[in-house]
């Protein structure tokens, strides 16, 4: 790892130091794994490692494509530059697929196609277990405008695209996702980007074929073995890390 640097904030999975320039952080990502608002906890070896080489791929992707986001460069096996934002309370989540809390809420069974995709916001704040909440909401107690909240929508919905075609390809089904976004000022032009991380952690994945889960959702619901999904993610989309010594995955059949 790079010499530590002053840490500037750490959550549940990441945590952010200081970066080497003004306007930059490292991001670390972490070995922890928690479910249904850190109730349940575990370290998972080589997850971290995982996440940052799958993250750093889906935002060089995004990046390719013209959606802009934080990611700068992936520094080593757990670490990458990143720009520093000031996120915007929320937890955007975009579902194609009823699973979790929206099959719940509306009595769907988990795995039904939704007319289109829906975009969904939670408040960020764990102590309250980051409630959703309406546009009504966001606008009124200035968490995001409604100019905000419409760029918002059309980023969310591009990394949807983005994401759902990658996925397929290999054979995947993005089921839904949660991402945050960040705003940077260039003088007084305040532009948003995706933030935070992409990876199995933050999204739904099943095999198209098979229904198995490749997620968080592992973890969550004591389905087997945690980074022997997310290696099975990362060696489909090509992606495994060359130095294994930091994880010790058994590949699933």
């Amino acid at each position: 790892m790079a010499p530590r640097r002053k840490k500037i904030y750490e959550g549940k999975a990441k945590t952010l130091y200081e970066g080497p320039e003004p306007g930059t952080l490292v991001q670390y990502f972490k070995d922890d794994a928690t479910a249904f608002n850190a109730q349940k906890k575990a370290v998972i070896e080589g997850k971290g490692v995982l996440n940052n080489r799958l993250s750093e791929y889906f935002m060089t992707g995004l990046t390719n494509i013209g959606v802009p986001n934080h990611f700068i460069k992936r520094l080593n096996m757990r670490e990458q530059l990143i720009r520093q934002v000031e996120i915007v309370p929320l937890e955007v989540i975009v579902r194609n697929f009823a699973a979790g809390s929206i099959a719940k809420r509306l009595g769907l069974e988990e795995g039904t196609p939704l007319p289109r995709p829906i975009v969904e916001y939670s408040y960020k704040n764990d102590d309250l277990g980051d409630p959703l909440v309406p546009e009504e909401y966001i606008i009124a107690f200035g968490w995001a405008s409604q100019q905000d909240l419409d760029d918002i929508v059309a980023l969310a919905l591009r990394v949807n695209d983005f994401l759902t075609g990658v996925f397929y390809a290999v054979g995947i089904k993005l089921i839904d996702f949660k991402i945050e976004i960040g705003r940077v000022w260039e003088g007084d032009f305040m532009r948003l980007l995706v933030a935070d991380e992409i990876s199995p952690d933050s999204c739904r994945l099943w095999d198209i074929k098979t229904g198995e889960k490749l997620d968080k959702d592992v973890f969550r619901r004591d389905l087997g073995n945690l980074t022997d999904a997310y290696t099975e993610v990362a060696r489909r989309l090509g992606v495994m890390p060359t130095n294994t010594a930091q994880i010790k995955p058994t590949l699933i059949n």
